[in-house]
C-alpha cells in the first residue's frame, strides 16, 4: 500500500484503496483513576478532575510546539478538523475551513456550516493564497500533511502543526487553544464532559468483541488502538483485539471471522461523490454473512467525518454515544 494513502487515512481518513492503516499513537495513559475493570484492556480508570486553565498568549504543546501569538486570535483557519471540533466545543466558528465536520447537527448543522467558507485545494493540498484572504489570525493544520505550507505561511500567519495520536493528545490541544483564545471556562467545561462521559462508558463496559473497518471498496482497513483516536477509545468500552501490523500488515476477513465479532462500525470513505456504502460492497463477500455481527443485524455504517476525522473531544463524545448504545 503507498506511504500517501497511509498517511491520508492516518491522519485525514481519506479513502483507502488497497490495504491498512499504520502508524503510531502518541498518548498516554490518564494518570488518575482506580483499576479498569477485568479483562478490558483499559488500564487505568479516566479521571474527570480537570486542571484549571490559564489564558496566555504563548503555549507549548505536548509535541513541543510553542505558538506565541500578540493577542488572543479571533480569525482561524482549520486545514484539519480536530481545528473545527476544538473551536465548536470554545463557542468559535472557523473563519474558513476544509472540513466538513461542522455540518453533522452535533456540531453546527447543515444550515450553519454552509456559511462557513471552504479553502479550496481540499484535504492533501489547500491553497495558501486562498487561507492568506482570510487574514488568519491563526491556521492550525495537520504536522505529517500541511507542515510543507509552514515556510509560505510564515511572516503573514501563525501557522500550528497538530498531530493527535490519542484522545489524550486531543484534550491537550484544546486545552492549549482554550488558553490562547481566553476561552478557559469553556475548555474546562469541554474537557470535563468528555472526561464524564468517557469514565461513564467505562463503568458500563461491554464484554462484546467490537470492531471498526473503513474503506471505500472491498479493500477494507482496521483501525487499530494504537493508531486511531476514535479506536484508541474501544479497548475502554469493550473487547477489541485488534492490533496494529505496520505498514506491510493487514486482516483479512477469514481473520475476522475467527474473532467472533458482535458489533462492527463502518466507516465508507471517498475521495468525491459517495459511491455507495462499504458494508454493502463487502456483502459481496460470502464470509461477510458469516459474521455474527452481520447474521445479528449489528453492522452499523457510522459517519466518517466524525468518527476518522474530528478527532476532537466533540466527535469523540459521539463516537461514545454511538458506541456504547450499539455495545449494549
Amino acid at each position: 500500500m503507498p506511504r500517501t494513502a497511509l498517511r491520508v487515512r492516518r491522519w485525514a481518513a481519506i479513502a483507502v484503496l488497497g490495504g491498512l492503516l499504520a502508524g503510531c499513537g502518541t498518548g498516554e495513559a490518564d494518570p488518575a483513576g482506580p483499576a479498569a475493570a477485568p479483562g478490558s484492556g483499559a488500564g487505568a480508570r479516566t479521571s474527570t478532575d480537570v486542571r484549571p486553565i490559564e489564558a496566555a498568549t504563548r503555549i507549548t504543546d505536548a509535541e513541543g510546539v510553542t505558538v506565541s501569538l500578540p493577542k488572543p486570535p479571533e480569525r482561524i483557519v482549520c486545514l484539519v478538523a480536530l481545528c473545527d471540533d476544538m473551536l465548536v466545543e470554545l463557542g468559535m466558528t472557523p473563519t474558513a475551513t476544509n472540513s466538513r465536520v461542522l455540518a453533522h447537527p452535533k456540531f453546527l448543522g447543515e444550515e450553519k456550516a454552509a456559511g462557513i467558507p471552504v479553502v479550496p485545494g481540499g484535504f492533501l493540498s489547500p491553497e495558501v493564497e486562498a487561507v492568506l484572504a482570510h487574514r488568519p489570525d491563526l491556521v492550525i493544520g495537520l504536522e505529517d500533511t500541511h507542515g510543507k505550507l509552514a515556510p509560505a505561511l510564515k511572516g503573514a500567519t501563525t501557522f500550528w502543526p497538530v498531530q493527535p495520536g490519542s484522545w489524550q493528545d486531543s484534550v491537550g490541544y484544546l486545552r492549549n487553544l482554550a488558553a490562547l483564545t481566553g476561552r478557559t471556562e469553556q475548555g474546562e467545561r469541554a474537557e470535563r464532559g468528555f472526561r464524564t462521559r468517557l469514565a461513564r462508558a467505562e463503568r458500563s463496559a461491554s464484554d462484546r468483541t467490537a470492531l471498526i473497518v473503513y474503506g471505500s471498496d472491498e479493500n477494507f482497513g482496521v483501525a487499530t488502538s494504537e493508531t486511531d483516536v476514535a479506536a484508541g477509545l474501544f479497548p475502554k468500552i469493550s473487547h477489541y483485539p485488534w492490533k496494529s501490523r505496520g505498514v506491510e500488515g493487514g486482516y483479512s476477513l477469514e481473520e475476522i471471522l475467527a474473532r467472533d465479532v458482535d458489533v462492527l462500525f463502518v466507516e465508507t470513505l471517498s475521495f468525491g461523490a459517495p459511491d455507495g456504502r462499504l458494508s454493502d460492497k463487502l456483502a459481496q463477500n460470502p464470509l461477510w454473512s458469516r459474521i455474527p455481527a452481520v447474521k445479528n443485524g449489528k453492522v452499523i455504517e457510522v459517519d466518517s467525518e466524525v468518527w476518522a476525522k474530528g478527532r476532537g473531544t466533540r466527535s469523540l463524545g459521539v463516537v461514545l454515544d454511538e458506541a456504547t448504545a450499539a455495545l449494549r
